[in-house]
């Protein structure tokens, strides 16, 4: 298709002015006045791109030198985020300052654009500083058994000898050769030692090993052992977990709070990993309460039970988040916690919750756009939407987190 953008094999060279942050990238114009997406770049900046992407509509590029900067440029205080680099970081090359303008400016944009609504808020920050602050760090191997992430938008492999986002503990990986393998998980996550989780891609399937950091192999068994406000839970290597080392207790206090749960209610959360926010809601509704655990990784259903022992009210359900499992789970005047991936809620997951007349939803994302999608789908059922939080928990990135409480508008 015509349209279709693809990869600009001249790497040609547009002096453009930037005027304003977006997904991807600060917008200007080139001569032509096609919109392009500069990363490296910052609003109010004069810079020179060289284009990677094209088509007939927009491009993308990265700024490889800048004729006039803004004051909030900063030194990136990591050696591989530069045009060509590390794909992983965004905005290294922003003051502290500039990324909060940044994410608070995407946020109130796809909330206007996708939900239609106006929305004032706060952009919360993590207590701890940004470096060091990732426990869990996915890589790509290279031929010489190197870890490497990729350049942005693209398969191709940057080796890393070090990250500066990744805690401190997991720097002897970086030193480890990993042959063999496609893609290592590192994993520094609670009290137990971190390891990694490796990826080996054979002629029979995948298979994933556990090893300590320098390469050798664990029991496949290890299981982290993590305290969040008091609860403890079990997290298995291949069961997700929050990749800031904040965001367990943050994302859980919020959820906690604006769900309200009290005795006798019954609790549905679904995509709840190893029982992050059901534990905790589960001592909140009592035994005369219950809470349902939907989740459809094994691994992570099969914690949750763990991470449940002891607690007869909750029920743990390894399904995926359907139309179906609404309609068998949810019921009239039920609590709902919702904290999906990326791409946010199935079809007809909705829709399905709209019927089943939940009287409060707790909705917690990773991703402002898809949110901004399916709350425009609740805000036309019935629901408004009572109270917004936004997190930076992704530093020196333009994604945020968001817990935001849907109930029956009056």
């Amino acid at each position: 298709m015509e349209d279709e953008t693809a990869k600009d094999p001249s790497g040609a060279l547009e002096t453009v002015h930037v005027d304003r942050p977006a997904t991807g990238g600060g917008v200007g114009r080139l001569a032509d006045g096609r919109v392009v997406f500069v990363r490296h770049s910052l609003p109010g900046e004069t810079v020179q791109v060289r284009l990677t992407e094209t088509s007939s509509k927009f491009s993308r590029g990265d700024a490889v030198a800048v004729r006039e900067a803004s004051t909030e440029r900063v030194d990136a205080p990591c050696r591989y985020a530069h045009p060509g680099g590390c794909g992983g970081c965004d905005l290294q090359h922003a003051s502290r300052d500039a990324q909060s303008f940044w994410k608070t400016t995407l946020v109130r944009e796809h909330l206007q654009r996708i939900a239609g609504i106006e929305r004032d808020f706060i952009l919360r920050s993590a207590p701890n500083p940004a470096k060091g602050s990732r426990t869990r760090l996915r890589c790509a191997v290279n031929k010489k058994g190197e870890l490497c992430l990729r350049v942005a938008r693209s398969h191709e492999l940057v080796d890393i000898a070090a990250c500066w986002i990744a805690d401190d503990v997991l720097a002897p990986a970086f030193g480890t050769k990993w042959h063999g393998a496609s893609e290592v998980e590192l994993r520094a996550i609670g009290d137990t030692e971190p390891f990694a989780l490796v990826r080996h891609e054979t002629h029979r399937g995948t298979n994933f090993e556990v090893c300590s950091l320098r390469g050798e192999p664990l029991e496949p068994s290890l299981q982290s052992r993590v305290s969040v406000q008091g609860h403890y839970f079990s997290v298995s290597p291949r069961s997700f977990w929050q990749s800031h080392r904040d965001a367990p207790t943050m994302l859980l206090e919020s959820v906690v709070e604006l769900t309200g749960a009290e005795p006798g209610d019954h609790v549905v959360d679904l995509f709840s990993g190893v029982g992050l926010f059901s534990i905790p809601l589960a001592k909140q509704v009592g035994a005369a309460g219950r809470v349902t655990a939907v989740e459809s990784s094994p691994y992570a259903a099969r914690d949750a039970r763990e991470n449940a022992r002891g607690l007869s009210q909750v029920r743990v359900r390894e399904w995926s988040v359907s139309a179906r499992a609404i309609n068998d789970a949810v019921g009239e005047g039920d609590l709902v916690v919702l904290d999906p991936p990326r791409n946010g809620l199935a079809k007809g997951v909705v829709q399905a919750l709209l019927r089943r007349a939940p009287r409060r939803i707790v909705y917690v994302s990773c991703d402002a756009a898809t949110f901004a999608r399916d709350l425009k789908a609740f805000l036309d059922g019935g629901f408004r939407l009572a109270e917004l939080k936004v997190f930076d928990l992704f530093p020196m990135t333009e994604h945020v987190e968001l817990v935001a409480l849907l109930d029956i508008g009056s």
